[in-house]
Order: C-alpha cells, then structure tokens, then sequence
C-alpha cells in the first residue's frame, strides 16, 4: 500500500479506519497476532468477529504503543508516521 492511500488519523472514523489497518499488520504477523490474542484473550473467532469493533481497535493500537519497535515497524509497514498510529490511539481513547 502507498502512503497516499492509508488514511491519516484525524476524525474518529479516520482514527477507525487506520487502527484496522493497524489490526491487520498485527495479525499478519507470526510473532505479533499469536502475542495479541495471548494479551487480549481472544481467540481467532472472537477477533474476526469484534474486530471492527472500537474497543478491540483501541486495543490493537494500544498494543503497538506499548512496544516501540512494533509500532515503528508498523508505521513503516503502513507508511505512515508512527505519530499517525499514536494520534490514532489517543482518538480512540487511549
């Protein structure tokens, strides 16, 4: 994906939007989809059906902020500003 089509946080539905894309780097990941669902006690059925759901995006970019190299490699996956995710974050009430 391109920088132009990633949808900056801004509006809540914004913040909403990047905060899935957000999701989706994660569970595409082989060590950080296994380690979310450890933290956030979900299961796979349980993510696909809440995951557009704000308190489970909330939680997704709650997640990258608590470690930095996986926000950064996030920003960068989405190219993005890792700011972008954090602003993102404190929109969903973080």
């Amino acid at each position: 994906m391109r920088g132009s089509e990633i949808v900056k946080a801004g509006s809540a539905a914004d913040s909403e939007t990047l905060a899935l894309q957000a999701l989706a780097y994660i569970v595409g990941d082989t060590a950080l989809g296994p380690r979310f669902l450890d933290l956030t006690g979900l299961d796979a059925a349980s993510l696909r059906a809440h995951a557009g759901e704000r308190h489970v995006l909330a939680a997704a970019l709650a997640f990258l902020e608590g470690h930095e190299p996986s926000l950064l490699a996030a920003a960068a996956a989405l190219d993005i500003k890792p700011a972008a995710l954090v602003a993102a974050s404190a929109q969903l009430g973080n």
